[in-house]
């Protein structure tokens, strides 16, 4: 015979506001996933270039920032799928 009653049966919903909130953030990051690359790119490859150094710290930023936006997309949508909401 089981001990629990019905109302202490956790209910879990997705946060659908919140998934697309993360899902967005994935978007975001796929797009510095790709940029970062491509910039560090063009930088190493005009090294002779006055805008050799400016360009390299743009593409080292975008590529902290992917990785960064990365975890941070990968939390929220954990959020959305695994937390209760307080009420």
């Amino acid at each position: 015979m089981s001990t629990f009653k019905a109302q202490d049966k956790i209910k879990m919903k997705t946060d659908k506001d919140l998934l697309i909130k993360g899902l967005k953030f994935i978007g975001y990051t796929v797009a510095l996933m790709f940029s970062a690359p491509v910039v560090l790119y063009q930088a190493f490859k005009n090294e002779a270039h006055p805008l050799y150094w400016p360009v390299l710290i743009l593409g080292l930023i975008l590529a902290i920032l992917a990785i960064g936006m990365g975890f941070y997309s990968i939390k929220v949508i954990m959020d959305a799928l695994f937390s209760k909401k307080n009420k």
